[in-house]
Order: C-alpha cells, then sequence, then structure tokens
C-alpha cells in the first residue's frame, strides 16, 4: 500500500487527506501544532466566496499600495524595509499584471467548483460548521468604485459566476440590518460562509474514521531526497524527542512555510506570507444578535468581510507586507472594530477577539496543485486569500495528479 505523508494539517491539508483516502491511500498528516486548523485556518473571514476570485495584480493595486503605505491603518501595508524575498516576490507580481484577466477568470471557474465538493464533504460526514448560504453582497461608497467593480464583475461573469448590480436601496433590502448608506452594490446569491475551524477539524476526526494518521505536535526538520521511500526527520515534544518516519509520497500543504520545503526537494515556490487579521464579536445578547448581520458583506473601501458564525460576528481584513510577523498589532485591529460600530451600532464589541493569520500567496495569486520535479513530491498550497474558497477543488485536482504516478494496488 503507497504511504502518503502530507505536510500541514490547515485546510488544504486536511482535504487533501479525505481525497487521498477515499481512492485507498495510506496517509499521515504531519503538523506542527498540537491540533488540525490552528493557524491560517484557524479565524479567518469566513467566505466562501467565488465573488472575490479577482486576483490582486493590477496596476490599481499598486497605485493603492504605494498611496497607502505610510498609513499604519491601511486596509494595505507594506513594510518598506528591505527584504530579498518580499521585493522579489513584488516584482513577479507586478510581472504578472498582464495575465490579471485570465487568471481572474481561471479562479472564479475554480471557486465555483469547489463549493459543491465542500458541501458534498460536509453532507457526508454530517460535519456543522455554521454554514450560511446567504449570499454575499459587495458595496461601494462612491459612483467610480461602483464602476471599477462593474469591469471586474465581467470578468467572474466571464467564469461562469450568476453575480448582478443592487442599487444602494436594493443592497439594504438585501441586508437590512446595514445602518449607512452606499452608492450601490454586486451581490452573489449562490455565495456562502462557514467557520473554516469547524470544518477542517470535523473533516480532519472524518480522515480519521477513513484511516488517515494525524502526527500532532511535529516538526518536520528535514525531507531526504536521496531516492523512495522518502525518510522525514520528525522533532516532537518541543524538540525533545526524535523520530524517522518513511513515506512513497510527499504532499506540502505548508501554506507559507511551503517554500522552505520545496527548497529542499530542489523546487522553486515563490510563496510569501500576506498577514490578514480577524476580530470574532460575541453576541452576547438579544440586541445584538439582531443587529448584526447575516447576509455576508464586503466593503471595498475597506477591504473589509464580515460573516455571521452562528451567535459570532467575524469581522476581517488587511494585507501587511511584513515577513513571518505574527504580533497582533492594536492600530491593525482598531479599524475592524470602528468599522463594526459604524455599520451596525446595534452590536456590543465588549467582547472581541482578535487574531491573525499568513495568508500564503503566490505571485500570480494563483495555487501551486501538482508534481514537483522530483518522483512522488507533490504540492496543494499558495491559494493566498482563497484557501477556505478553493481548497475543496484542489485536493481533487491533487488527488488526481497523485493517482496518475502513484497507482494503488
Amino acid at each position: 500500500m503507497p504511504r502518503i505523508a502530507i505536510i500541514g494539517a490547515g485546510i488544504t491539508g486536511v482535504t487533501s487527506a479525505y481525497a487521498l483516502s477515499k481512492l485507498g491511500y495510506q496517509v499521515t498528516v504531519y503538523d506542527r501544532q498540537r491540533y488540525p486548523a490552528m493557524e491560517t485556518s484557524y479565524a479567518n473571514g469566513g467566505q466562501l466566496s467565488a465573488s472575490n476570485a479577482e486576483v490582486w495584480n493590477s496596476t490599481a493595486t499598486v497605485l493603492k499600495g504605494l498611496r497607502w503605505m505610510w498609513r499604519k491603518n491601511a486596509p494595505l501595508l507594506l513594510n518598506p524595509k528591505f527584504s530579498w524575498h518580499k521585493y522579489s516576490w513584488l516584482a513577479q507580481f507586478m510581472a504578472q499584471i498582464p495575465n490579471y484577466r485570465e487568471n481572474t477568470i481561471a479562479t472564479t471557474r475554480l471557486a465555483i467548483e469547489a463549493r459543491q465538493h465542500l458541501f458534498d464533504m460536509a453532507e457526508a460526514e454530517g460535519i456543522d460548521f455554521d454554514l450560511e448560504r446567504r449570499g454575499i453582497l459587495h458595496i461601494y461608497h462612491d459612483a467610480a468604485s461602483f464602476e471599477a467593480a462593474r469591469r471586474a464583475n465581467t470578468l467572474l461573469q466571464a467564469g461562469g459566476l450568476e453575480r448582478y448590480a443592487v442599487s444602494g436601496s436594493e443592497a439594504r433590502n438585501i441586508e437590512p440590518t446595514l445602518q449607512t448608506d452606499c452608492h450601490g452594490g454586486f451581490y452573489t446569491p449562490s455565495d456562502a460562509t462557514g467557520d473554516i475551524h469547524k470544518f477542517t477539524s470535523g473533516l480532519a476526526r472524518a480522515c480519521e474514521r477513513q484511516g488517515v494518521t494525524f502526527v500532532q505536535d511535529a516538526e518536520i526538520e528535514q525531507i531526504s531526497r536521496d531516492g523512495r521511500p522518502y525518510v522525514l526527520d520528525v522533532l516532537r515534544n518541543g524538540g525533545t524527542q526524535r523520530e524517522r518516519h518513511e513515506a512513497n509520497a510527499i504532499v506540502i500543504c505548508a501554506g507559507a512555510v511551503s517554500r522552505k520545503f520545496a527548497r529542499q526537494m530542489g523546487d522553486s515556490l515563490n510563496i510569501y506570507p500576506v498577514k490578514g487579521y480577524s476580530i470574532s464579536v460575541h453576541l452576547d445578547d438579544a440586541q445584538s444578535q439582531a443587529g448584526a448581520p447575516s447576509v455576508s458583506l464586503l466593503d471595498e473601501a475597506a477591504k473589509i468581510v464580515t460573516s455571521r458564525l452562528g451567535d459570532r460576528f467575524r469581522v476581517a481584513g488587511t494585507a501587511e507586507f511584513n515577513g513571518f510577523n505574527m504580533d497582533i498589532r492594536a492600530e491593525r485591529v482598531q479599524p475592524l472594530v470602528d468599522w463594526t460600530r459604524k455599520h451596525f451600532p446595534h452590536i456590543r464589541t465588549s467582547r472581541v477577539v482578535p487574531w491573525c493569520g499568513l495568508r500564503p500567496m503566490t505571485p500570480n495569486m494563483m495555487p501551486r496543485v501538482g508534481p514537483g520535479k522530483r518522483p512522488g513530491v507533490f504540492y496543494n498550497t499558495g491559494h493566498g486569500h482563497l484557501g477556505w474558497t478553493l481548497s475543496a477543488a484542489t485536493a481533487q485536482m491533487l488527488a488526481a495528479s497523485v493517482g496518475k504516478v502513484l497507482p494503488l494496488p
């Protein structure tokens, strides 16, 4: 029986394990945290959003980033301190601007496909993850941004997405709790939201029922590349215990640190950690519950997204280019709280839990899925801000790729 080692127990690692185990492979998942889904798959914005499939490789995004560079509370923040990784990544990012249209359409198609795979997994395994299938409403506060969004919307529609323009009054009819005026919006009724941590944890338990092994509290120090089977040098229990594990194939789903493992395997994989923040506002009283929106929102000007997750209101946003920095900075969290108070004044913000995570982004904003240079090495990583949205589809792509070169007996 072929043994497959998956590095990373986030959303892409666990969906990959599920898809591979369904095919009959013997799968072991390794993660440095004690439980699955404890890093980037812990408290993201919650949106399963084909409507957010527009890649960022555009001149407009670059110009906004330059204007925002010196604002500490800007939606997009770049630490100008020199780093070869950061600036080489940015150069490759700008070189991808000519592929903006093609990549946006391709990402939209993949996101639409992914939704059904994810819903099927949840139904088959009975996973409760606060799913809301009420659509996603993008709101715009002025005519210029609305018209710019109309141009981007043609690409999403070209990718097969049902998404239509609404007036300001229609937007407030879609989500009556929205207290502030807006110029207009775009509504995607087929989009959804849910708790990524609940889903990933539930799917991990389903994987265990199918025979998948999870090795947690495990730091992969080195992977041999001298031949097969591959040998993983695993540190356990805070580095006090060293183990050697063998595998016929390696699948790298390690988020922002996938680049390190790719180098060990002789592959070039340019992934940069782009930090995002969220707050979980606990709706502890009836007034807050009534005043929180049920329809998921994206405020284009603030680059803020929202999700209703049962008795919590998740508000997320910002993109920070600052390396592997996990500091939760007050000046980055406060705009999320202020935005909530402004647009939804009936929500009490007395119990707010902040969080940050590192999105693994490639320069072209497209995930890397498929084989590496060496036989038996595969990747399913680099999903950026759309890991929750795309993972169920890329897991199927990964499984198909593995099946071509690692047949079952």
